[in-house]
Formats: C-alpha cells, structure tokens, sequence
C-alpha cells in the first residue's frame, strides 16, 4: 500500500487537473531546487520548517510540499482513528459484559463476536487491528511477529512517506538516488535492504554527510522502524511522533523515559569557580547580543561549565542572563549533567540534574527573588533553559522574561508562564532541534507567541551544523536579518555587564 498510495492520496490533495501518478516527478519538473545556502524561513508560531521556495500549486498559491503535508495529516487522523477504533472493537469483544449477554442471548453473542473479529481481522476491515487490554495486545504482538499489517499502520506507513517526499522539494540531496534508495526500503519494511542502502550512502557520501542527508527525516525513519519490525514495545514511539506529541520511548527498544530518572539520579551541585584567560578574554568583548551570547557558550565548552551575567540595564534595573552549554560527547556518563545521558533526560524529561544544579546556582548566586532573568542555551542547554522555564518553583521566584533556544529539540515543551518569550533558533542541516519530533517534514504547530527562525548554510555536515560556530557564524553572516531580530526582542537586556560569574556544575 505504499509507494502507489502515496501517489494516490498526495494526488487526491491536488486540485482537480493537477493530479497524476506521480507527484513527486511532477514537483521535481516544476519545483526549482534551492541551493544549501538559501534562507528557509522565519517563523513565528509556524508549523512546518518548509519554506517558500518549492514550486508553488496553481490554486490559492499552496506548494505541493505544503499539499503533500495537508494530506498526510489526513491520512494521519485517519490511521489514528483505526487504531482507536480497533481498541475499542477488541475491548467490546473481550469485556465481560459480552460474556454476561452472551448467557441470555447466546445467539446475538455469537453474531457480534463473528462481526467484530471480521471488523478487526478481515481484509476489508481493519486488518488484524485488534489493540489495548491483555487480549488486545497479545493479538498486536501475535500480528507483529506473522507480519500481518492493520490497516492504521500501513495508513500511518503512508502518512510518513508523504511528510519524506515533502521535505524532498525543500533538500533535493534527500531526493537522490541514494537518499530514495534508503527511504523506500525504510517504507516498504525491508530492513535488508535499507542496511545495504546506509552503508552505500555512507560509502558515498561519508558518515557525517549521509547522516546529514537524512537528517530532515530522521524522526520519521525511526518512526517507520518501530511501526515495521517485530517489536511491540516500541509502537508507542511511531505512533506518538505521528500524532506530533513528544515521544517519552527511545525509537529501537521502546525503553520509558523514567528509566533515565534512574541512570541520572544525581542532585546537582553549583560551584563558583574562575574563567581561564580564553574564557576571560571572550567575556570582556560581550554584549547584549544574540551572537555574543553564541560565542560565549562556545567559549564554555562542554566540560560542566555554566555563567550568570548580571546587567544594569539602561532602564535603571539589575537584570540576569543564565548562559547554559549543551553536551559532551566523550562519554555517555561524566561527573556533569552536560553528557549524554543528561541529554536523553533534558529532551524526555523537565526535571534533571542539570536543572536542578541550575536551580541551586541561582539560589547560591543570591538573585535576588522577583528578578527578571534570561535563560540562553546550545543543544542540551537549550533545553534545560526550556526545562527552568517550565519549572514553577522557578517561575514563581523569578521572572523568565526569555528563554534562546539554539539548536534545541524544544518544541514539546511550555515555559510555565504564558508571558515568557520563546526564541528557537535552528539550522535545518542540524539533526539535534528534530529529536523532539518536530522535524522539517512535521505538520505540527508552535505557540504563536513563540518565534522560530529557521535556516540553511554553507556549515551543513553534523556535527559542524550543530556546533555554537556554525550557528554564530551564520548569525553574522547570511542570517544578519535574524540576529537583528533577536537583538530586537531582547533589547530589555541592553546595558552595561556589571558581572560574570562561572559556575562549574556537578551532579552530586
């Protein structure tokens, strides 16, 4: 049901004259190919990271990537409403209530069992879609393990193929032969042959550039593999990024996100500590901008150091910026919060050892209670700075007047106090911002409050793309329209820096 319905429903999208049996050859005759470098958009409460430049529907002005996306959405609600329909057809069925009637009108029982197995397992039905309950899931891993596909499933197959040929228009290194190769085994279930896809993409284009490659579709093709292997435990996953929630599984094992509770338990702990003099000499340049502070958290490192600035603002009051790096990669597990390990907890989870070192940091550095404070943050920082946002112990001591997210997989999370301005910043080459299940292909909205300003530059191979450089780089260069639209919407922090103060966190 894949690769023809996806054509199907996407032409089905399509005005009437503008369907045909293949949209994605007749978007790549009519949509011009933008280069890497080209400015993909700005959003302030936008939904999909798709910008203007794919060639554009003749009717109400709409691209066929947009149309695409309008129809998986469809398509979604619809595989959704399958499976839910299949729950409630398997808790019908197995209910004691029908074993109760089944005493009294033994015939009538009979025919609603008969039915309702046909609605669950027959072909024009639901296809094996019996879910929930004891019963229910005992039959969902028997289907599993016979490779016997319901009908939600290859619905929601077809749903994320259309959100992959969407995104195609907007990175056509994504509609390569070898990018294809790999997506359509990813769709069509065959693991086999999307392992020897991989491995000529990555014999082809190296391990970072094919991982870049696929980056603006990689919630989706982890998506496809829990929907299409053996394992029932990471379903929840597939069907919690098709829905555009905020997965709480990992993708291959379906392990629960309160098991990091257990693997980062520590309590967080902040020490005062001195800059070394390249650190020194950086802080003496900085200002209030959005570049500054990129620099800045780049000349933090990753080692578990964090900084509390301290402004007399040129309104007269004291005003705080929390500068928070993101993760190290050394090692899965250091004696910070800034590893790996804190990272899968800062993106499932709010409250963490690096927000509660936080925490204990501006308690120990003495700001003052009702203090307006920015929060600005890279990758796993810019979660946490999303994580104290969220925090209404910290909310109700503090103003958070701002949260800077830059290259964070944000876009699941709220800040506690609707008045807190949100500012994500994201690289579309960069893999890390789509972890939270809102990639460039994702339908999903954001608060309209919050602004999005989203890009593509020359960095483009992870994990060039996602370091603080290549983010200040383009700031300053090419996207100079976006950092003086920060600069604009923090201009309640312009003043003279009256402090800075480095903080070393631990977890314990």
């Amino acid at each position: 049901m894949t690769a023809q319905a996806v054509d199907e429903a996407a032409g089905s999208a399509l005005p009437p004259g503008q369907r045909s049996g293949s949209v994605a050859e007749d978007a790549a005759e009519d949509m011009p190919h933008p280069s890497p470098s080209a400015d993909a958009g700005a959003h302030a409460g936008a939904g999909p990271r798709v910008g203007p430049s794919a060639g554009v529907s003749a009717e109400a002005g709409r691209t066929d990537a947009e149309l695409l996306l309008a129809a998986s959405v469809l398509l979604a609600d619809a595989a959704l409403t399958a499976k839910q329909a299949g729950a409630e057809l398997t808790a019908a069925l197995s209910s004691w209530r029908s074993g109760l009637a089944a005493l009294s009108r033994p015939a009538w029982a009979v025919g609603t069992a008969v039915s309702c197995a046909k609605a669950l397992a027959g072909p024009s039905g639901l296809g094996f879609g019996a879910n929930g309950g004891l019963f229910g899931e005992l039959a969902r891993i028997a289907g599993n393990m016979t490779y016997r596909r319901p009908a939600s499933v290859s619905m929601a197959v077809d749903a994320f193929a259309m959100r992959i040929r969407a995104i195609a228009a907007e990175h056509p290194n994504l509609d390569s032969p070898f990018a294809r190769r790999l997506t359509d085994a990813m769709v069509a279930g065959n693991r086999l042959e999307a392992l020897r896809a991989m491995r000529a993409l990555v014999e082809r284009f190296g391990v970072t550039r094919a991982l870049t490659t696929v980056s603006p579709v990689i919630m989706e093709l982890f998506a496809l593999l829990g929907l299409l292997d053996e394992n029932p435990g990471n379903d929840g996953f597939s069907w919690v990024t098709l829905a555009g929630g905020v997965p709480s599984t990992d993708p291959f094992l379906g392990l629960p996100s309160a098991l990091l509770g257990y693997l980062n338990p520590g309590p967080g702990r902040a020490e005062r500590t001195e800059a070394d003099s390249i650190l020194a000499k950086v802080l003496a340049t900085s200002d209030n901008d959005v570049v500054s502070y990129v620099n800045d958290i780049g000349a933090l490192g990753n080692h578990g150091l964090v900084l509390l600035r301290r402004v007399a603002c040129a309104d007269g009051a004291v005003r705080y910026v929390l500068l928070l790096p993101g993760t190290s990669f050394g090692l899965l597990s250091n004696s910070t919060p800034q590893d790996l390990v804190g990272a899968f907890d800062g993106l499932l989870r709010t409250d963490t050892t690096y927000t509660r070192a936080a925490r204990k940091l501006l308690v120990r550095a003495g700001v003052p209670a009702g203090s307006e404070l920015m929060f600005v943050g890279h990758s796993l920082g810019g979660m946490t700075a999303m994580n104290l946002a969220a925090d209404v112990e910290v909310s109700s001591h503090y103003r958070v007047t701002h949260v800077i997210a830059v290259g964070s997989p944000i876009d699941g999370k709220r800040p506690a106090d609707h008045t807190t301005q949100v500012i994500s910043l994201v690289n579309n080459h960069d893999v890390i911002p789509m972890l939270d299940g809102r990639g460039p292909a994702s339908p999903n909205d954001i608060p309209d409050s919050w602004t999005e300003l989203a890009w593509l530059d020359e960095s483009y191979d992870y994990p060039l793309s996602h370091a603080p450089q290549a983010y200040s780089d383009a700031l300053r260069t090419g996207m100079g329209h976006y950092r003086d639209q920060v600069n604009k919407l923090i201009g309640l922090y312009d003043g003279e820096i009256v402090g800075n103060q480095p903080y070393m966190l631990r977890d314990r």
